[in-house]
């Protein structure tokens, strides 16, 4: 039976406090799937809190979730439909987008025109998308950024189980003896996730193995970390596929009953790894560490192997997900509490994305494209062109748009200027393209800058939908604010083209609930438990029905109950229901390595998300990396020349960026590491699109290689340093390095150049050197300090030194808050410090609690802590939801070792 919540559960329930309303929704970020519980005050004021009664989170949020209130500003918003910069009204951009896209069609075909779709949209708004492009334009050419993330595990879950199905439930973190991190760095790319299960370990005593290059926060909690070498993950987990079978640890019941393949897979295994030595010499590992790993996964029989980027974003993804899958089918772990693969999703919804179709290579509802899969779709939507074959992946569609045979593109939710690799490519096809329209809900992305048509979409706290998390657990996103300008919800923007393009019989949608309907009906029509995606039973919901509608898994089969678990009896969705055992070898990097070249790896931290439109608003969410931050190995960095704090310049084939250096043995020597969250936006030379390139892709998958991108290191030595407080968000043009963060009320530039310092006017857009009421120029030491101010309210403060002296921060910073400053202030503007004021905060290291390392490093020696509890006892950090305890330790070890010292 479902022991979830109650499905019938309203939307409001809890306590209300006079005008106070309190909503239920589902987090935006990653792809938990957290339950949020927003409260409305009477003034229009938002707080969030987690909602206890939801079965991903059960209350816990993270760093970004908590913050969420801190985004709901109006800065930046796309408010008004714009035609080539100029507002229109809703019917001029939506007949203009019609017109378009129809007469690119009648001149060129169906091929001509496509989608690029984004994990960040509802399963409704990915439903009607998916219905116009291959239901009625027929063509296969919509695909979404999840290509980017989930498409290797789309690939090795159908070869695998025969359906794009996760099999577990969070619930087995809770109940496995072992979890396997594989290329998941759970602690800060899915936090609460890692809270769940670092309370089982504490309960019970789960044991937790990390298999990771990089020693990531996962690490602080484990009790095994291989660090193996970059792209061997198939390598190791061939070899314990071997060793299994080797040492007695196959379940023949299971596997005679419900696999095949098993003895092909077993001879690819034990060719590639024939004994312990050979794995662990190519992985870069001890032989004793890869034998204990071997040992202790055979004789756990509750294990879950958990993996996210590291094993997707590989241009052997998919097979590597098959040589994890294969150890859980030879031993029969699948299905069952504590036991099974598990793939943890990046995006909120990629999961929903996927149901409807949004892949390219998919058509809908768990269909592809046999010809009696065509069929079936093509009665259930009465579409007279429904696509016949896949369309374009990802890095295929902006080569053909680059090339000119797709020449109209919609753009819908994402920033692929930014996130697409080599995109310079990107920008070049979107700069040549007859027609892009970007539908979202900031208007200066780096990706809106190249539109014709900007369409302004709802933001999350407007949006009403649903989503799908990592467990296959569907909820609603509701409403709680109005809309921002103009902006509608992107099911209703499609919904209007499709009607202007011939097609409004087939597209008669009025709210999120009437596509919900159509689309749970069509994951039932014709499908008598052949394909894992079905609820049917919520076919013939009504309005207050989906209004109400809690957190529940698919399948939900109409007469049945919501299953949490898949595969337990050992039914798979392949045609002869058994699993499939796939051979796998592993391949090398598909990329030259020249001499001196160092492997880049990407990824996300713990307080960013994707490309900032939302995160980058919160200043408490920016203070914990301020800057791009290359992580480099002590040992790499002095054979470079690299120092702890200075800037370094990063070089590859398709491009180079500049970026603050952070020495560590927590990367892995030959490696480093570069987020991938900055922009043009906020930074000047630090997109990491344009370092990596668009080659190396998994033939299966089409998913690009992030992880592995050859590229050169060097000093990038400035001539001068400077920093900008400013209110308004300004792009330097000095063609140096910089980087944008938001401070409470306005922003912080930090700044290098080479050469002359430049003209104010001409490096900083919006300030008139004329305009400051003070300066101090130091020309022997190359010194620059300006203030501008309106009455007593500080607009901007600059500051530049050519000896790399500047001064802290945080007390200018704070300038910003008031409207009035004090004559201490004034006093002490262009000092940089007013008398007697507090430490500097320092860069922060609890984003809930705004603790900085300055203060933690204080309050550690003043107080003498000892340990994290005291820590939060002292100063709260660490004590919401967890996500800075691994880094509290760090700093509490180091600190006590310059004590020793």
């Amino acid at each position: 039976m479902f022991d979830g919540p109650d499905p019938s559960g309203g939307p409001s329930s809890g306590p209300t406090r006079g005008r106070e309303r309190e909503v239920k929704t589902t987090c935006p970020y990653c792809g938990v799937g957290c339950g949020v519980i927003a409260t409305v005050a009477a003034d229009g004021a938002v707080t969030v809190r987690g909602d206890a009664d939801h079965p991903a989170n059960r209350g816990r949020l993270c760093s970004k979730g908590s913050a969420l209130a801190d985004t709901l500003v109006p800065d930046g918003r796309l408010l008004h439909p714009e035609i080539d910069g100029q507002r229109v009204s809703w019917d001029e951009a939506l007949d203009a987008v019609a017109r378009r896209f129809s007469d690119t069609i009648a001149k060129h075909g169906p091929d001509s025109v496509a989608f690029y779709v984004s994990g960040q949209l509802l399963t409704e708004d990915y439903y009607v998308a998916n219905k116009l492009m291959k239901g009625f334009i027929g063509s296969g050419n919509i695909d979404t950024n999840s290509r980017l993330c989930m498409a290797s595990s789309v690939v090795g879950h159908k070869r695998g189980l025969g359906a794009d199905a996760v099999p577990g439930t969070y619930e087995d973190f809770e109940c496995a003896d072992l979890v396997v991190l594989v290329g998941s760095n759970l602690a800060w790319c899915h936090p609460v996730l890692n809270q769940r299960l670092l309370a089982a370990r504490a309960e019970r005593g789960t044991r937790i193995v990390v298999v990771d290059p990089r020693r990531t926060d996962c690490v602080d909690a484990a009790d095994r970390h291989l660090a193996l070498k970059a792209g061997t993950d198939a390598l190791l987990f061939n070899g314990l596929l071997a060793y299994l079978d080797s040492n007695g640890h196959r379940d023949a019941g299971f596997v005679a009953a419900h696999a095949e393949g098993v003895e092909e897979a077993l001879a690819a295994a034990r060719a590639d790894a024939p004994d312990i030595a050979t794995v662990a010499r190519r992985c870069g590992l001890d032989e004793a560490e890869v034998a204990a790993f071997y040992a202790e996964f055979a004789a756990t029989d509750r294990v879950v192997t958990v993996y996210s980027q590291g094993v997707n974003q590989s241009s052997q993804g998919s097979d590597t997900v098959n040589a994890i899958l294969n150890p859980h089918f030879l031993t029969g772990r699948i299905g069952h509490p504590g036991c099974g693969p598990f793939s943890v999703t990046g995006q909120p919804n990629a999961m929903g994305g996927r149901e409807v179709g949004g892949l390219a290579n998919q058509l809908a509802a768990h269909m592809g494209f046999t010809e009696t899969e065509v069929d079936r779709v093509g009665r259930f939507w009465n579409a007279p062109r429904v696509a016949a074959k896949p369309g374009l992946k990802a890095v295929d569609l902006f080569r053909a748009i680059e090339a000119g045979t797709v020449k109209a593109v919609w753009i819908m939710a994402t920033n692929p200027a930014v996130s697409m690799p080599d995109a310079g490519r990107v920008r070049r096809a979107l700069e040549r393209c007859e027609t892009v329209v970007v539908s979202d809900c900031i208007r200066d992305t780096d990706t809106g800058r190249f539109a014709h048509i900007r369409l302004p979409a709802k933001g999350w706290s407007e949006k009403d939908g649903t989503v799908t998390n990592s467990d296959r657990t569907i909820s609603r996103q509701r409403a709680f604010k109005a809309e921002a300008g103009e902006a509608q919800a992107d099911w209703w923007i499609v919904t209007q083209v499709a009607r202007r393009m011939g097609f409004a019989d087939a597209f008669p949608y009025e709210s999120a609930a009437d596509l919900f309907r159509e689309h749970a009906a069509l994951s039932a029509f014709e499908n008598g438990g052949t394909r894992a995606f079905d609820i049917g039973a919520l076919g013939g919901l009504d309005d207050a029905g989906y209004d109400a509608l809690a957190p529940f898994p698919w399948p939900w089969r109409a007469g049945q109950e919501p299953q949490k678990r898949l595969f337990g009896d050992g039914r798979f969705f392949t045609a002869d229901g058994r699993a499939r055992m796939l051979p796998v070898t592993a391949k090398p990097l598909p990329r030259s390595v020249p001499d001196g070249a160092l492997l880049l790896n990407t990824g996300r931290l713990r307080d960013q998300w994707h490309t900032m439109t939302r995160t980058g608003l919160s200043a408490r969410l920016s203070a914990h990396a301020p800057e791009p931050r290359l992580d480099v190995n002590p040992a790499d960095a002095l054979a470079r020349g690299l120092v702890d704090g200075g800037l370094a310049r990063i070089t590859t084939v398709v491009g180079e960026a500049l970026a603050r250096v952070r020495v560590t043995d927590a990367q892995g020597e030959g490696t480093v590491f570069l987020p991938m969250h900055w922009t043009e936006r906020f930074t000047g030379a630090c997109v990491i699109g344009r370092l990596v390139d668009d080659e190396a892709v998994d033939p299966l998958s089409g998913q690009p290689d992030l992880k592995r991108m050859p590229a050169t290191v060097a000093p990038w030595r400035p001539d001068w340093t400077a920093f900008l407080l400013v209110r308004h968000a300004v792009e330097p043009g000095h063609g140096g390095y910089w980087a944008r963060r938001a401070v409470a009320g306005g922003h912080l530039v930090e700044m290098a150049g080479t050469g002359a310092i430049p003209a104010v006017e001409s490096w900083l857009p919006g300030l008139d050197p004329a305009e400051a009421v003070v300066e101090f120029r130091d020309e022997a030491r190359g010194g620059l300090r300006m203030a501008w101010m309106k009455g007593d309210r500080l607009e901007a403060c600059l500051f530049v030194a050519a000896d790399g002296r500047l001064p802290p921060r945080g007390w200018l910073a704070g300038l910003l808050e008031t409207d009035s400053l004090e004559d201490g202030a004034r006093a002490g503007l262009l000092a940089g410090r007013a008398p007697g004021v507090p430490v500097d905060e320092g860069r922060i290291v609890c984003a809930c609690f705004s603790v900085g390392i300055n203060r933690l490093v204080g309050a550690i020696r003043d107080r003498r802590l000892t340990s994290v509890a005291e820590i939060g006892a002292a100063l709260k950090a660490g004590t919401n939801c967890g996500s800075c305890v691994p880094e509290l330790k760090e700093v509490l070890r180091h600190a006590h070792q310059r004590e020793v010292a």
